[in-house]
């Protein structure tokens, strides 16, 4: 853990550290030579199933949980993590004594926890099922970090999670939203928001990776390629209508799957690759003809702001992805579409001509996205609150 001698402490309720890419996880990073960091893994907000993904993953909570104690979950190669915490929660929001039985488990455990190091000036949640806890814990300040619109999102309970956000939406101190449909979305619902959109880890992506990368067989021939969570976010009728005009391409989807739709797995020339480290991803993204983000238009997708589209770019490969409000403003460093014959035709060109010069030179103002960058403006908005 990264010791520092600044009093501020900050208490960030979101995603399991170190589990999967996020935002907030790379913002935490860049601030650790601030402030000392309090992580708190929670349970997610997908009600349990009975399938295999949920039992490896109730396994691996109570690994965590069994942990506390240490207080330190995992660690990184180079040291910079905060304090990560895994207290028991009941995996369950929907009833009122549902909620009221994880506002007692969290508030007690957390209590106790606190109550043996520096009391956190802020708490800071990017997700909706804290929303009982405020008001509970000793924190002067509690912020909203809005990464998508819960009330949304495919596979939880929408109107429990929506309920929930309302809740935080009004009563937390201060709003920052990662995407200007999101910024909108909180004033249309009587608060203020800051906006801070994602950034990009340009030395990670513009160096080729040093991993050697060999495509699996039976991946072969031009091949496009998406990385990140394979939801019901991915547009089924458009990467059919891919696969069928464009036999000879290998359609690449690498991620965790959360219950995409099933007609994906149907076509020939899609190949799903679980989850690898951000290494193996880069030396992937090099050998691959195409980076493609084929997200449905719906509102959620609406309102998210991907990651991996400043990374696609960052990689220097030719890309084409879904005309969304996150994409828009990069239109002329990548190629938009729209349909999903406007999709075959620009992977056939792109393949065969490469990327243009004028869509590298539109890449050069990521060089003003980069984490630290979005870092210190997030923590100008979280501290101007104050």
């Amino acid at each position: 853990m990264t010791n520092t001698n600044n009093c501020e402490h900050w208490l960030i309720f979101s995603d399991d550290w170190g589990r999967h890419p996020s935002s907030c996880q790379y913002l935490t990073r860049q601030l650790l030579d601030r402030i000392e960091v309090t992580w708190v893994n929670t349970i997610g907000m997908r009600p349990p199933r009975v399938d295999r993904a949920t039992f490896d993953r109730v396994l691996g909570k109570l690994y965590q949980a069994a942990k506390l104690k240490t207080r330190i979950v995992d660690a990184d190669k180079d040291d910079r993590r905060p304090r990560v915490v895994s207290p028991w929660m009941w995996p369950w929001f929907k009833r009122g004594w549902d909620r009221t039985w994880n506002r007692w488990l969290l508030r007690t455990q957390l209590r106790h926890l606190l109550s043996h190091g520096p009391r956190p000036s802020i708490a800071l949640t990017t997700i909706p099922i804290v929303a009982d806890l405020i008001g509970q814990l000793p924190v002067d300040r509690w912020v909203y970090y809005c990464v998508d619109d819960f009330s949304q999102w495919p596979g939880l309970d929408q109107n429990t999670m929506g309920r929930m956000e309302e809740c935080v939406i009004r009563r937390t101190d201060t709003l920052i939203a990662a995407s200007i449909s999101l910024r909108d979305r909180l004033h249309r619902l009587g608060r203020h928001a800051e906006l801070c959109t994602h950034g990009v880890d340009l030395e990670a992506w513009q160096v080729p990776g040093t991993v050697t990368f060999r495509w699996p067989h039976p991946i072969a021939g031009p091949t496009a390629l998406f990385w990140g969570v394979i939801d019901r976010r991915l547009d089924t009728p458009l990467l059919s209508h891919l696969a069928t005009r464009y036999p000879e391409l290998s359609i690449v989807l690498v991620g965790p799957t959360q219950q995409p739709d099933p007609a994906l797995r149907s076509l020939p020339n899609v190949h799903f690759l679980p989850p690898v480290d951000i290494r193996q991803l880069s030396a992937m993204a090099q050998s691959a003809d195409c980076l493609i983000m084929p997200y449905v238009k719906t509102p959620l997708t609406y309102a998210m702001q991907p990651l991996k589209l400043k990374e696609y770019l960052a990689t220097g490969r030719p890309a084409v992805v879904r005309r969304l409000p996150s994409t828009a403003p990069w239109s002329e460093a990548c190629d938009v579409i729209d349909t999903a014959e406007e999709l075959v035709q620009a992977i056939r060109y792109r393949i065969e001509h490469g990327i243009s010069a004028e869509q590298l030179n539109a890449r050069q103002k990521l060089t003003e996205e980069s984490w630290q960058h979005k870092a210190d403006d997030f923590y100008r908005m979280v501290r101007h609150g104050a």
